[in-house]
């Protein structure tokens, strides 16, 4: 019983670092951004809404329709383009998918993953909270309603994200990564190749003082800081809920990003999103819910992928990936089977992919919509197609829901503090363990 508590109230922390890609906001659990952290935190429980009888799980309606509602928290035009797609497709069979805007989707799915009267029938979330709905046992695995041939041009790293103690439970749409992005009218020369060369550009172009910068970042955030955690060999948890804030790799990286972080500004999200769409900054490491705001700036933006950088130790930059996912609660696998499999059919398929890449800029996880020419031509969605040949999927299991606070602490101890690496590690590792063991 306890566990199970624990579930609910640390899984609101977990989940999803990513907006959607259509959408202006940085990656925050529940979309709270912005503000200072990319991470899955949320400073409380979300206050629950009580679905409407229209908001009920799909019913079955006269004449064998079946309506099937999904709940996200994303940008509404692109979850309607996406209904469109599915709705178009399956017009024949009288199946309808509606998307139902959430606050707080993670909490809301906590409450009503087994309510079939008051739940969805689906969800579209990303993948860091599967863990925490897995274990208290709502989802069907999506290997039960799909077959491996219909998933057989997903992108593997986008199955790994969905896959949960060898059980793939989530079927993936769409992924997201952290990327270099730059003010063409402001980067002099070509962009570097390796991290070192990075760092001499930002020594030679940044004045703290008047404050202008060569690059800015979230550095005291653990999503933003992972390309170098990763890149170094470190980790904040392993798959087995070790936490790693104090294993001698992460320390390394944490030594390492400082250097970058006091040629930066204070590196909440505000502050830097401001600095780069100012023209203040030549160049942010951030992803694509920064374009919208990019774009109304006017300015010309040029894109590189983290792993095209090379770090001291001849690694690249590993940047998390985050994946948006669709769920299935197990009362709709039981009673409307068939509409779910066609709409996972749909939902897995090019069509689907390319829509949400050329509307919305979405890099999708079927691997054939890259063949559609426009698709093909957008530099953001192939930076993160490269990226997602390295990138680690965020951990996906429960223990990281605690792991957020502990890490970025860490981080903001040492880079905004001044503390020892190696004692605020040992002092936030104590901490992680302590919060891993309150939810057993």
């Amino acid at each position: 019983m306890k566990k199970t508590l624990c579930y609910l109230l640390t899984g609101v922390m977990a989940a999803g670092l990513l907006a959607g890609c259509g959408q202006k906001t940085q990656t925050g659990t529940e979309n709270t951004q912005p503000k200072d952290t990319a991470t899955g935190q949320t400073e409380a429980l979300a206050q629950t809404e009580e679905p409407s009888q229209e908001e009920a799980s799909g019913q079955q309606e006269p004449g064998g329709a079946v309506t099937l509602t999904a709940w996200h928290d994303n940008d509404e035009a692109m979850m309607n383009a996406l209904a469109d797609v599915v709705n178009e497709a399956l017009a024949g069979d009288n199946i309808t998918l509606k998307f139902e805007k959430k606050s707080d989707v993670s909490s809301q799915i906590r409450l009503y993953g087994t309510d079939a009267e008051n739940g969805p029938d689906m969800y579209l979330f990303a993948h860091d909270s599967l863990g925490s709905f897995a274990e208290m046992g709502i989802l069907e695995p999506v290997g039960n309603l799909i077959s491996a041939e219909k998933e057989a041009d997903l992108i593997p790293m986008t199955i790994e994200a969905a896959t949960y103690k060898g059980e793939q439970y989530l079927m993936p749409v769409y992924y997201e990564t952290v990327l270099f992005m730059y003010n063409k009218a402001l980067w002099e020369g070509e962009v570097p190749s390796t991290t070192e060369e990075l760092y001499d550009y930002m020594e030679a172009h940044t004045d703290t003082a008047a404050g202008t910068y060569a690059l800015v970042n979230q550095h005291s955030n653990t999503y933003n800081v992972a390309p170098f955690i990763n890149g170094f060999g470190g980790y904040v948890i392993d798959k087995d809920g070790n936490p790693g804030l104090d294993a001698q790799e992460t320390k390394d990286a944490i030594t390492y990003n400082k250097k970058f972080a006091m040629l930066q500004a204070d590196g909440d999200y505000n502050t830097v999103t401001a600095l780069f769409n100012e023209g203040k900054a030549a160049a942010i490491i951030g992803g694509p819910w920064l374009v919208s705001g990019i774009k109304e700036a006017g300015i010309d933006l040029g894109i590189k992928a983290l792993t095209d950088f090379t770090l001291p130790d001849g690694n690249p930059m590993i940047p998390y990936s985050g994946v948006q996912c669709i769920g299935v609660l197990k009362y709709a696998a039981e009673n409307k089977k068939e509409a779910v499999e066609k709409v996972l059919e749909v939902l897995a398929g090019t069509e689907a992919g390319v829509t949400l890449a050329k509307g919305f800029n979405c890099a999708p996880a079927n691997s054939r919509a890259y063949d559609d020419p426009d698709v093909a031509s957008n530099e953001m969605i192939l930076a993160m197609k490269k990226s997602a040949e390295k990138a680690v999927p965020m951990p996906n299991i429960p223990e990281m829901s605690v792991m957020w606070g502990p890490a970025e602490s860490l981080l903001a101890a040492v880079n905004k503090s001044g503390e020892d690496v190696d004692t605020a590690a040992e002092k936030y590792q104590k901490e992680a363990l302590t919060a891993i063991q309150d939810m057993k």
